[in-house]
């Protein structure tokens, strides 16, 4: 894996070879990786992995027709094929009316922010598997737990550098650790399994492993005995750790090709009341440390922080260069790519702001509901908003909640429940994506 110095100057060598090859523009972005990983089961070592990797891709344009190509092989030889495979390649391309690279006058100009993103540490195997050890003993220690199905953690570094032929070319490095075990607990027909996990980019980050492994015991302890919950509508508590896929389900429908092609509930919804009063919904690229901090996107636009959803009202969408010129408008710096192929849209660090009301407080009116942990399936249709997925959790009775409930789905409308969710005041940033504990009201659920 190159230094970021370095990167930059392959990709830069790379954009000069495209040029001379005839490209009237081009985009170059290296991507190298490191990994080491450790998996323990019923505590002995399983599992080490060491992974090294690098790779560049290439999009080169000639007037209004493009290739991308990418090589894991980084030579002058390589370099030099690939650029001709990707100039006859664009040559014989369709022509793309809103193909191009990203505005010159728009890209990122001076020092990026410091989002503190790679703590340049290497943490030996060694230190991983005592690690993950501990954290499978304490979670087995629990009373109730029978079975692991293992711990692992990992770390790793990456270096990511972009190069356009209209002057850009940076580079920066991020950090990642992770700490994960699941355990089953119970026994015959009444078995039950849960997880518990961590995701950081700074490695004294990570949650202490015991802790983490009591919290996963204890959640597979509790969902044993699953109770019958009658079918019918009723408020829905979404806890924290799966509250976040319905805010992934928005920022999928606010991408730019999705609106693009017309293939978004949110169309048509730009500057109206999706959420009730009061949502306010953030994207902060630089939040320090922040799991998908950087300081541009993919094409070299400064990254800045915004408000997807601000007192309940839909800002607008997250817009490469291609899809903001099919839609007449400005790229929006969320623009996401890979070595192969051409950019797409995303988010970056995002967050819900949490409520004025306690977790107790929010299911205190409760006489019955359910409090999902866990959520199964795919079934959301992105054109309608159309939702029906299964799930588990816990039975809410009078304002408590009470026994634990597996096999059930929960139904509903994203439109409908966005604008009917509530949320409580216990947020925590612990993922790319977090939300407090999030009440909606009215879904429809299909007991066991």
């Amino acid at each position: 894996m190159l230094t970021i110095s370095d990167a930059e100057a392959r990709a830069a060598a790379l954009i000069e070879r495209a040029v001379r090859a005839g490209a009237d523009a081009a985009d170059a972005i290296y991507i190298g990786e490191s990994s080491t990983g450790l998996q323990v089961r019923l505590g002995a070592l399983e599992d080490v992995e060491r992974s090294e990797g690098e790779e560049i891709g290439l999009r080169l344009f000639i007037g209004r027709r493009s290739a991308s190509v990418s090589s894991s092989d980084l030579s002058d030889e390589a370099m030099a094929a690939l650029t001709e495979r990707a100039a006859a390649m664009a040559r014989e391309a369709p022509e793309d009316a809103y193909a191009g690279l990203a505005p010159e006058e728009l890209l990122m100009k001076g020092a990026g922010p410091d989002v503190e993103g790679d703590d340049g540490r290497d943490p030996p195997p060694t230190e991983l598997k005592e690690q993950a050890l501990a954290m499978e003993a304490a979670a087995r220690a629990v009373e109730g737990v029978t079975n692991s199905e293992g711990a692992g953690v990992s770390a790793g570094r990456s270096v990511i550098a972009l190069a356009t032929s209209h002057g850009f070319c940076r580079g920066y490095a991020s950090s990642g650790y992770s700490a994960g075990v699941s355990v089953i607990a119970g026994a015959g027909a009444d078995m039950q399994r849960d997880h518990a996990s961590h995701h950081v980019r700074h490695y004294p980050d990570l949650d202490d492993a015991e802790a983490l492994g009591r919290l996963a015991g204890e959640r597979a302890v509790a969902r044993l005995g699953p109770a019958r919950l009658p079918s019918g509508p009723m408020p829905v508590v979404f806890d924290p750790r799966v509250g976040a896929t319905l805010i992934g389900h928005l920022i999928a429908a606010m991408a730019g090709a999705a609106i693009a092609r017309k293939t978004s509930f949110l169309l048509g919804r730009e500057g109206k009341a999706v959420f009730g009063p009061g949502i306010t919904i953030r994207d902060d690229p630089h939040r320090r440390r922040g799991l998908r901090s950087k300081p541009f996107d993919g094409e070299g636009l400064p990254t800045r922080p915004r408000d997807l959803v601000a007192d309940g009202l839909l800002t607008g969408w997250l817009l490469d260069s291609a899809s903001a010129r099919q839609l007449g408008l400005e790229p929006t710096g969320h623009a996401t790519r890979g070595t192969g192929g051409a950019p797409g849209a995303n988010a970056s660090n995002v967050h819900m702001e949490p409520g004025t009301v306690s977790k107790a407080e929010l299911i205190a009116d409760i006489g019955r509901g359910v409090f999902v942990t866990e959520l199964i399936g795919q079934g959301v249709n992105s054109v309608t908003g159309d939702y029906s997925r299964g799930a588990s959790g816990f039975i809410i009775e009078n304002g408590e909640i009470g026994p634990p409930v597996a096999e059930i789905t929960i139904a509903g409308n994203l439109v409908d429940m966005f604008r009917a969710l509530v949320p409580a005041d216990d947020l925590e940033h612990r993922r790319a994506v977090n939300v407090p504990t999030l009440r909606i009201e009215g879904m429809i659920v299909a007991g066991a």
